[in-house]
């Protein structure tokens, strides 16, 4: 028998997407490295990946993250 038991983190209340199972739920269902959240509702939720894809769009194009352009200044 094991001394402790591992768990998944999160609460009843609190809305994730299970990218593992492509699907909503509500609190600790799957392990949260298979997981997005927590969001406010099962609408935000269901829209977290198309949230991820916005935010990855809009981080590639911010000029503060251009890692892949020369920096202008004294080297």
């Amino acid at each position: 028998m094991a001394l402790f038991r591992r768990g998944t983190a999160g609460k009843p209340g609190e809305w994730y997407y299970c990218i593992k199972h492509q699907k909503v739920e509500e609190g600790p269902e799957c392990r949260a490295a298979d997981r997005l959240g927590p969001y406010a509702s099962p609408g935000e939720a269901a829209r977290a990946m198309e949230t991820a894809r916005e935010r990855n769009e809009e981080w590639r194009n911010d000029p503060r993250w251009r890692d892949d352009e020369p920096q202008g200044g004294d080297a």
